[in-house]
């Protein structure tokens, strides 16, 4: 018998008042797979991220992770299962160094015993020496290594991006929701933030569910996609079936395959 899906959704759908924001998605997101979503501005790519993070409550369908319903779960609660995500509009702790705003993530997962802290223990100075470096080692991964003493709010649009890929990835998640993690970057950048996620997706044993609006980026990188538009699911298949959809192509892509 085959295992679940990491991650299922099952006729989901919200209304924010008489506005049904997203109705009857069905998809399956599997173990170690870069799957993408797709669509317009307002389509409800990111309503879907915020009901999967729990963010947004769910008006109606399941939300299944490894077989079993999360509907009722809370934002820490789902965090704990392993599921983690950056934002559109960015979350950093904009007055704490890159550094600290990655040991925040890895505080969560390595809780010193709090008399150990208070009394500043040999094993309380040795777990932070720990966390210490292990914040580094990511944010010489996301190649902002050289940033870990810069307040957050100091750094461009672009490093600000992968510091919060560093933040969510210090949490030791199972899937990574990133939302247009493209965002504010060039087009060489763009073409490394792909080697990224892929060296990312692999080193940590990750499945990875994105947004982004570059499509030539989603078309090379994801293993399969889903395309949204007014709220509904439009397309689902590989790359190649997606781009050659004539729905997303008249939805989505100019009406040019």
């Amino acid at each position: 018998m085959s295992s679940p899906p990491l991650l299922e959704t099952r006729n989901l759908g919200v209304r924010f008042g008489g506005i049904q924001a997203l109705k009857g998605i069905n998809l399956q997101i599997n173990s170690g797979e870069i799957f993408g979503l797709l669509g317009p501005n307002g389509a409800g790519k990111t309503t879907l991220f915020n009901l999967i993070s729990r963010v947004t409550d769910a008006s109606e369908g399941e939300l299944l992770w490894r077989g079993g319903q999360i509907n009722g779960l809370d934002a820490s609660r789902i965090a704990r299962l392993g599921i983690a995500r950056t934002f559109q509009n960015l979350r950093l702790f904009q007055s704490m160094s890159c550094r600290e705003n990655v040991m925040v993530g890895l505080h969560r997962h390595d809780l010193v015993p709090w008399g150990a802290a208070l009394l500043g223990t040999g094993l309380a100075r040795q777990k932070q020496r720990e966390l210490v470096e292990r914040a580094q080692g990511l944010l010489e991964l996301l190649e902002i290594g050289q940033l870990g003493e810069q307040n957050a709010a100091s750094l461009a649009y672009g490093d600000r991006r992968r510091l919060e890929i560093a933040r969510a990835l210090a949490s030791s998640p199972e899937l990574l929701l990133l939302d247009e993690p493209a965002a504010g970057m060039n087009a060489n950048e763009k073409d490394g933030l792909s080697d990224l996620i892929r060296q990312i997706r692999e080193q940590f044993n990750l499945t990875v569910l994105i947004i982004e609006h570059h499509v030539p980026l989603m078309l090379g990188l994801c293993d399969r996609l889903a395309v949204l538009n007014f709220g509904c699911r439009i397309a689902l298949g590989t790359p190649e079936q997606v781009r050659q959809d004539p729905a997303v192509i008249e939805a989505y892509l100019g009406g040019q395959p």
